[in-house]
């Protein structure tokens, strides 16, 4: 295991979800309970939608969120190839063919205007990514699907407390997901939500999450063991309490960031619309070359900084090629960001001090990474 200096992210853990935990287990509450039950009631008043469906993790949020609107084999749903593999893979597990579209070069969320053309008669939803924490152009999604009666989930696993022209990540389609894995803003360890203003969807998903069951021992439908625990959402309860905290300080870290990066010519950071909060889960920077992200990463790891690739494009993951051949060429921006992208550290935790060591790291490499343009 790698031991760095500075982390590209940490929980941001204190005594109140310690003390949490431990009256969760005082109680005995482990599994699915009243504390799920407030973590929903909660979430879903943060977002701003009529329900919360909790999960054991994002994943499974995305999953039961296509099964309940009857995504089966035969059907197609539109996304992105720049986001991580689960965004794809719950398509394929319920047997319908992911339909990926280009991004927008400068914000590397999807392409509103692509998405038109990869529209068939087998289409029936959309998965937008809020890449990083920035919301997608959602207002020319929304007529998209309007025009063609698609279903849209929002994959907001990275973009808690993020908006979109004033309305909250995960109010902006039919439904949204989140995760609380232990690199978002929000963390539970594992565990995931699903938020809707759908009645209807609300129920089914509770109900698919739950092995199927309407009542005990009462099977309705096949589902999955997803639920969340009593133990892990006491976590999250109190995390949701502190989330403008953790977001102040990681807008201020951003904004840093920004001030120093504009100093480099041969870097840039994610482009943000005016109309969006950002709340960075992710703070990416692209280079003009392969070889400066290549040579810039390895700079930043020897001088011990964590960074990550984040994201590989989909379509040129090996079982994706295998499945429906795609090759490369076929998203030319997305594969340009997936060979440009770094994520250098931010999180609640991360000091003044780390990020002006890792400003200096870069200037004093910047003559030999600009001769790599």
């Amino acid at each position: 295991m790698n031991s760095f200096r500075v982390y590209l992210a940490e929980p941001f853990i204190e005594e109140e979800e310690i003390n949490a935990v431990v009256q969760a287990l005082k109680e005995k509450r482990l599994s699915q309970g009243k504390y799920v039950e407030m973590f929903e009631k909660d979430f879903a008043e943060y977002v701003g939608t009529k329900y919360a469906v909790a999960f054991n993790s994002g994943t499974a949020a995305l999953h039961c969120g296509l099964a309940a609107k009857d995504i089966k084999p035969g059907d197609e749903v539109i996304t992105t190839p720049f986001t991580f593999a689960a965004t794809a893979n719950i398509i394929v597990l319920l047997g319908a063919k992911p339909v990926f579209v280009d991004i927008d070069p400068e914000t590397l969320n999807i392409d509103p205007y692509a998405i038109e053309g990869a529209v068939t008669s087998n289409t029936k939803a959309i998965i937008p990514v809020h890449y990083a924490g920035q919301c997608v152009e959602m207002n020319e999604i929304i007529n998209i699907a309007k025009d063609h009666d698609l279903f849209i989930l929002e994959d907001a696993a990275e973009a808690h407390g993020s908006s979109y022209k004033g309305k909250m990540a995960g109010s902006l389609g039919d439904a949204g997901t989140f995760s609380f894995y232990p690199n978002k803003n929000i963390v539970t360890g594992e565990g995931g939500m699903l938020t809707t203003n759908d009645k209807e969807l609300a129920r089914k998903t509770r109900i698919l999450r739950n092995h199927g069951q309407d009542g005990r021992y009462h099977h309705v439908d096949i589902g999955w063991n997803y639920k969340m625990m009593d133990l892990v959402a006491t976590i999250g309860l109190v995390q949701l309490k502190r989330i403008n905290t953790i977001l102040k300080l990681k807008l201020a870290q951003a904004e840093y960031y920004n001030k120093h990066i504009s100093k480099f010519d041969f870097i840039y950071p994610q482009t943000v619309r005016s109309y969006n909060v950002h709340t960075y889960m992710l703070y990416p920077i692209l280079t003009t070359t392969q070889a400066q992200r290549d040579a810039l990463k390895s700079i930043l790891e020897t001088a011990g900084v964590e960074t990550r690739i984040a994201f590989p494009t989909l379509h040129l993951q090996p079982i994706f090629q295998r499945l429906y051949g795609f090759r490369y060429g076929q998203f030319p921006v997305a594969e340009n960001a997936s060979e440009t992208v770094l994520c250098i550290p931010i999180h609640a935790s991360l000091k003044r001090e780390d990020q002006d060591y890792i400003i200096d790291v870069i200037q004093e490499n910047q003559e030999m990474l600009r001769k790599l343009e």
